[in-house]
């Protein structure tokens, strides 16, 4: 999955693939997390916000949101 490279404090980077609806949130600390479900219009409105962090936390990270961890986190 291509990536682009977003200005965050936490986030590296974000992907997407339309046909499986997926969302690959890379972070800065080294983990790498898929969203599954995703619709077009809601990675647009990550790469559109302006805290891409909070907006995340906010659309992505709920109870009931299916999501994986694909990489561990590492502490640096």
């Amino acid at each position: 999955m291509d990536h682009t490279a977003v200005d965050s404090s936490h986030i590296a980077s974000v992907g997407y693939d339309r046909e499986g609806k997926i969302l690959e949130v890379t972070f800065k600390a080294g983990g790498v997390y898929q969203y599954h479900a995703v619709k077009p219009e809601e990675y647009a409105g990550l790469l559109a916000a302006q805290s891409k962090g909070r907006h995340l936390h906010q659309h992505f990270v709920q109870p009931g949101r299916a999501y994986t961890r694909v990489e561990e986190e590492t502490s640096e």
